[in-house]
């Protein structure tokens, strides 16, 4: 049977402090607060600590503090692969802080995200919001009660981390000009969803001469990318940008099943770039930057948590463009075959064609 794991009978933070020769303070703060140590102070008063068999009570400092040194995360849908990097950095920062991670799942659901928020305020001391559904009235509401982070989220006056798609989609709509593409599908995401929104309005500025089909998709999936292939096809493209790799992967299912190839008979690109290189063919893809994200969130948070009013810090990350296999010189043939669809097709149900 292991040995237990449990404070031994009778030491106490003075014996821990005697034993490292270091202050009481110094041991409470290798403990609660240890990014105002060095990293040598640290290690050392923590490992005295384990060779005596004293750990840190959490409960009893929240009963003296009010402190109970957790945080939450609250995120729109796990099982996007964008958010478990984001969430693993943003707790391996918090760690450094002696804070612990709670997690949310909102499932898309702003009326489920204020209800996780509800019940998990009680027991932790901030919030980090990543891609928030809510109201602009409900995060303000939240954030005059308590420290709130967010991610891709832009409301002044509130600290966030904006992952800056513009320079990416920019560059993606270049490459598929100078591939020869002059009818392009944008595969859009949540109409709540700010990196959808900055996404269209860089589709809106950069993609002039072109003509933009956007289909919404509604909720980012595997399932929703193939069943959006029909829509891409009615509409006359010949190359496409999803909303994410999640939505790029089932497009890719969907266009095989119907026997059209990538690239050579259409281009596509992704955007977060979080499954871009485990499909078949490689996925060209926008940058996504998750990971340097939820390490800045966690920043932001950890001092606001130790300065109550340090500004409204915005930290923004710049993206790019990751050209793979998915993306190739449009064909005369294939040119000539959606120029016959196009004269023959009727309105595409659930698309809104816009030229630029």
């Amino acid at each position: 049977m292991p040995p237990r794991t449990h404070r031994a009978p009778g030491v106490t933070i003075g014996d821990v402090a005697a034993a490292a020769q270091v202050s009481r303070s110094t041991v409470s703060r290798a403990f609660t607060r240890p990014q105002l140590l060095s990293p040598e102070t640290v290690d050392h008063v923590r490992a005295v600590a384990a060779r005596l068999g004293y750990v840190g009570n959490q409960a009893a400092r929240a009963l003296s503090t009010g402190r109970f040194g957790n945080i939450a995360v609250v995120v729109p849908d796990i099982a996007n692969p964008f958010f478990p990097p984001l969430v693993r950095s943003l707790q391996l920062a918090a760690e450094t802080a002696d804070l612990a991670v709670f997690l949310g799942d909102s499932d898309e659901s702003a009326e489920r995200e204020a209800k996780l928020i509800a019940r998990l305020a009680p027991q932790v001391e901030g919030f980090v919001l990543a891609s928030p559904r809510l109201s602009e009235e409900l995060i303000r509401e939240l954030a005059a009660s308590r420290p709130v982070v967010l991610v891709n989220r832009d409301l002044e006056g509130i600290p966030r981390v904006l992952i800056d798609s513009s320079g990416g989609m920019t560059e993606a709509v270049m490459l598929l000009k100078k591939l020869g593409h002059q009818r392009l599908a944008y595969l859009a995401g949540p109409r709540d969803s700010w990196s959808d929104q900055q996404r269209r309005d860089v589709l809106t500025s950069a993609a002039s001469g072109l003509s933009v089909e956007v289909i919404e998709v509604g909720r980012p999936s595997y399932a929703a990318g193939r069943d959006s292939v029909s829509a891409i096809v009615r509409s006359g493209a010949t190359a496409a940008i999803a909303f994410d790799d999640v939505v790029s992967q089932g497009v890719l299912a969907g266009l095989e099943l119907r026997g059209i190839s990538v690239p050579s008979d259409f281009s596509l690109v992704g955007c977060d770039d979080t499954l871009a290189a485990l499909t078949t063919p490689a996925l060209t893809s926008v940058s996504a930057g998750a990971a340097t994200a939820g390490a800045a969130a966690a920043k932001l948070l950890i001092q606001l948590l130790e300065v109550p009013d340090p500004g409204a810090e915005c930290v923004t990350i710049a993206t790019h463009l990751v050209i793979r296999a998915t993306t190739a010189t449009v064909t005369a043939a294939v040119t000539a075959a959606v120029t016959a669809a196009v004269t023959a097709k009727g309105t595409a149900t659930g698309t809104t064609a816009v030229t630029r």
